[in-house]
């Protein structure tokens, strides 16, 4: 019974939000707008090689990607991250409050500034400089139906600022979370960025919100603190390659003019695995966490062709002391310095307000 009153919220959740989504599967890569939606929000994300967690703990980052991870035991928690890669900045300032009989919430708020550029016409002649802003905010709610069930879903409002082009639009998002009795499975469904433009940028010209179904799944062992995650990305769509003609593997033949292609079974594999995330974290006296990722599509994007390194590889590390959580992530895209950092920052600000124990 609570299986299934549990889906038929979120398919409700789903419906009442579903402004375009028919139009919407099968958007990835270069189509679609408002990319700072799948912007990595915190270190922990980041160091198990995805955007998002089924990990139901007392970590707020978690809670934006997956509104239904929001509990009241993210009662007055602040958090703050912040990344750069290639000369540009983004960061989040992230709290939650918990009210009775209403459920719990978080707010977000996001940014990205992708830098100065410099304004030049057709003609090649410049005339100044101009910078390119994404802004979203989010209001999520998070409700438990049961010991193992919980639900929750995002408001978002997202304006875009490139020189004089304006954006705005909405967008929302459906979540549901599965807990074992003894908290060491977890399960979420997500689906995300359901929305529309309100204002494109060129008048008339309405650009879809990049929608994407996820399913994340996390185990923990018994007897040693390792917890293992592993992320479905993309279910909307199975084909996520591209064909690349300036890849040295899909040059013609100089005699017959054919370009070498997979196997059937190699396609196959190669479509799997970009649809998947793995990680692991290990944590250390319950005060260091080590994090470790690898997104097999990040890689296949990103290597060089002459070397593929460590590519689409992130390691990462958590440290927790008394009401604060630091966390660090390098996220690996090729060789050299040009690499993803995230650095994210969490207190809990009911600590500092908490009375003492009058027996102490």
């Amino acid at each position: 019974m609570i299986v299934y009153k549990f889906l038929r919220i979120f398919l409700v959740l789903i419906t009442l939000s579903g402004l375009k989504v028919p139009a919407l599967f099968g958007q990835i890569g270069g189509l679609g707008t408002y990319k700072l939606l799948y912007s990595i929000n915190s270190a922990r994300i980041a160091g198990l090689g995805g955007n998002f967690l089924a990990i139901k703990d007392d970590d707020i980052t978690l809670a934006l990607p997956n509104p239904s991870l929001i509990s009241p035991e993210l009662n007055n928690n602040l958090a703050l991250t912040f990344s750069n890669f290639a000369g540009m900045g983004y960061g989040y300032l992230m709290y939650s409050r918990t009210f009775n009989k209403v459920g719990s919430f978080a707010g977000t708020l996001q940014f990205i500034n992708y830098g100065q550029f410099t304004r030049a016409d057709e003609a090649g002649v410049t005339s100044g400089n101009f910078t390119a802003n994404d802004f979203a905010l989010t209001i999520g709610w998070g409700r438990q139906l049961s010991p193992h069930f919980s639900i929750g879903a995002n408001a978002k409002v997202i304006y875009s600022a490139y020189d004089t082009y304006r954006s705005l639009g909405i967008a929302v998002d459906a979540a549901g979370t599965y807990t074992s009795r003894d908290n060491l499975f977890t399960a979420s469904l997500l689906a995300r960025n359901i929305g529309s433009q309100l204002v494109p940028y060129i008048a008339g010209d309405y650009q879809p919100i990049p929608f994407q179904l996820q399913i994340g799944l996390s185990q923990g062992l018994t007897h040693i603190p390792l917890r293992f995650s592993l992320l479905f990305n993309h279910l909307e769509r199975w084909d996520l390659t591209y064909f690349d003609p300036n890849a040295p593997g899909n040059q013609k033949d100089p005699i017959t003019g054919a370009v070498k292609s997979k196997s059937g079974i190699n396609k196959f594999a190669d479509n799997l695995m970009r649809h998947i995330v793995f990680g692991g974290e290990l944590t250390i006296a319950k005060v260091l966490a080590l994090r470790i990722g690898y997104n097999y599509e990040t890689r296949q994007e990103l290597q060089p062709p002459d070397r593929a390194g460590i590519a689409g590889i992130s390691f990462g590390f958590g440290l927790h002391v008394k009401m604060f959580t630091i966390g660090y992530t390098r996220e690996t895209y090729m060789a050299g310095p040009i690499n993803p950092n995230y650095f994210t920052v969490a207190v809990n600000l009911g600590e500092f307000t908490k009375k003492k124990d009058p027996g102490n």
